[in-house]
C-alpha cells in the first residue's frame, strides 16, 4: 500500500472516530453533559423562573441522567406566568421545603421524555397524549398542550432536546390535591378549646355531651344570633380560629364571588363597599364557614352612584344598606321568578332584622321594593356556588319607612268629688245611740 492509500486510510478512521465522539450524547447510557446541551440552554435562556425552579427543586443531577439517556422536551412558561399570575399561596406552598415532591414532580410534569418538534404537533399520533417524567400525561391539541397555548414552539433546539414557551404554568392533578387538602388541613388546625367534663349531681355520672353536628347541615341558631354586633353596640369581633363545625371554606367563596363582580364589570361600588368601606366581606365569610347561605342584591354601579351624601354619612350607613341588600336564603333568579309568579307576593327576610324584602313579579322580570324605590332584577345569577348566590338588580333598596301611629286624644275626664260614705258599722252605731253624737250628724 503505497504513502497516499495509508494517508486516505488515516483520514478516514481518524474522520469516523470524531463522528462517533460527537454523536455519543444522544446514545443511551452516556452521562456526559457539554456546553451544546438543553439543560445548559435553560439555566442560560430567558426562562429565568422555571431555572431557578429547577435548582431549587435539586432536579439538575435527575435531568442530567435523563438526558444521558434520550432526548427530552421541555414545556417551559414564560416569567410572568411565575412571577405575577401565580397564586401567591401555591407558590409560597411549592417553596416550603417539605413540600419538595410536589415541587419537583410539578416540573417533571413540563419534560417528555422524548424529542416532539412543531410539525409534530399536528400529526395525529403528536396531537394525543405522550407521559411525562412524573408519569402524567400531556394532552396535546393544534398549538395547544393541556389547554395551555404554545407561545414559541423550537424557541432553543439542542442535539440532546428541545424547548417549547408556553404561556402559563402546567400543574398536574396530583400537586393541586396535595395543595387543596394541605390548606383544608391548615384551615382546621387550630381546634377551640373545650371545657372540663360536667358531672350531673343527680346521678353522679358524666353528662353526655350534645351528638355533634354532621357535615353540611344547617346550623342550629338563626343567622341574627350569628351575625356580629353593629357597629353601635360594639366593633365586630375578630374572627376566631376554625373549629369542627366549619364545613365549608367561607373566604374563599367570598373572594371568589368578590372576583367575580370585578370581572363581570359593572359592580366595582359594591365590590369596594364589601372589602373597603366595611368588614362585611370577613362576615360573610364567617357566615358561610357557619354554614349559613346567603343571596346577594347586588346593584349596579349606576345605581350606587345615586347615592346622596346624606344617606352615607350616618355612623353606620353602608352597613345597614348592605345588610338590606343580603338576603339569608339560597335565590336564583329561577326560583325567585317561580315564586313570584305562583304567589303574586313574596317577602324576603333580610340581614337588617326585622326589615323584609318585598319582590313582586313585572315585565317579566322580577321587582324589589316599592314605589319610586324599586329595582329590578338586571343581571341572573352573576355568581351561584350553593351557598352564595349574587343577582344584579338596578336600583338600591330601602326598607319601607315605619308610619307613625296617631295617639288619639281622649276627651278630658271630669272627678266628681263624692262624698265620704259612711261605714256600715258606724251607721249602725249611729241608730242605736242616737245623734247625740257630731260624727252621726
Amino acid at each position: 500500500m503505497d504513502g497516499l492509500s495509508k494517508s486516505k486510510l488515516f483520514f478516514f478512521l481518524l474522520l469516523s472516530t470524531f463522528s462517533i465522539a460527537t454523536a455519543l450524547p444522544d446514545k443511551p447510557g452516556s452521562g456526559q453533559i457539554n456546553s451544546n446541551s438543553v439543560l445548559v440552554a435553560l439555566l442560560d435562556s430567558h426562562y429565568t423562573e422555571l431555572a431557578e425552579l429547577v435548582e431549587k427543586a435539586l432536579l439538575l443531577q435527575t435531568l442530567e441522567e435523563a438526558v444521558g439517556h434520550h432526548n427530552i422536551t421541555i414545556f417551559a412558561p414564560r416569567n410572568e406566568a411565575l412571577e405575577r399570575n401565580l397564586d401567591p399561596e401555591f407558590k409560597s406552598f411549592l417553596l416550603q421545603p417539605k413540600n419538595l415532591k410536589s415541587l419537583q414532580a410539578l416540573l417533571m410534569f413540563h419534560i417528555l421524555p422524548k424529542r416532539i418538534t412543531s410539525p409534530q404537533f399536528s400529526n395525529s399520533a403528536a396531537a394525543a397524549s405522550h407521559r411525562t417524567l412524573s408519569n402524567d400525561h400531556l394532552h396535546f391539541t393544534a398549538g395547544k398542550v393541556n389547554s395551555a397555548e404554545i407561545t414559541r414552539p423550537d424557541d432553543l433546539t439542542r442535539p440532546d432536546g428541545i424547548i417549547h414557551g408556553i404561556e402559563r404554568l402546567l400543574i398536574p392533578r396530583s400537586v393541586q390535591e396535595d395543595f387543596n387538602r394541605r390548606r383544608n388541613l391548615r384551615s382546621i388546625s387550630a381546634v377551640l378549646p373545650e371545657g372540663a367534663p360536667e358531672v350531673d349531681p343527680r346521678t353522679h355520672r358524666l353528662k353526655k355531651k350534645s351528638p355533634p353536628v354532621p357535615a353540611g347541615a344547617p346550623p342550629v341558631l338563626p343567622v341574627y344570633d350569628a351575625m356580629s354586633p353593629g357597629p353601635s353596640l360594639a366593633p365586630a369581633p375578630a374572627p376566631g380560629p376554625g373549629g369542627p363545625r366549619h364545613h365549608f371554606n367561607g373566604e374563599a367563596q367570598v373572594k371568589d364571588f368578590i372576583h367575580t363582580l370585578l370581572h363581570y364589570g359593572g359592580y366595582n361600588e359594591m365590590a369596594d363597599i364589601l372589602v373597603n368601606l366595611t368588614s362585611l366581606a370577613t362576615e360573610m365569610g364567617r357566615l358561610v364557614s357557619e354554614g349559613y347561605v346567603l343571596t346577594v342584591l347586588a346593584p349596579n354601579d349606576e345605581a350606587m352612584a345615586k347615592l346622596t351624601t346624606d344617606q352615607l354619612s350616618e355612623p353606620g350607613a353602608p352597613e345597614q344598606i348592605m345588610y338590606y341588600h343580603i338576603i339569608p336564603e339560597y335565590q336564583t333568579e329561577e326560583s325567585m321568578y317561580n315564586s313570584v309568579r305562583r304567589f303574586g307576593k313574596i317577602r324576603y327576610d333580610s340581614l337588617r332584622f326585622p326589615h323584609k324584602v318585598d319582590a313582586q313579579e313585572a315585565d317579566g322580570s322580577v321587582k324589589f321594593g316599592h314605589g319610586d324605590g324599586s329595582a329590578y332584577l338586571f343581571d341572573p345569577d352573576i355568581y351561584t356556588d350553593g351557598r352564595i348566590s349574587v343577582q344584579g338588580i338596578d336600583g338600591v333598596l330601602f326598607p319601607e319607612e315605619e308610619t307613625p301611629v296617631e295617639k288619639k286624644t281622649a276627651a278630658p275626664v271630669v272627678k266628681k268629688a263624692s262624698k265620704p260614705r259612711r261605714g256600715k258599722l258606724m251607721e249602725v252605731a249611729c241608730t242605736m245611740m242616737g245623734s247625740r253624737f257630731p260624727t252621726c250628724q
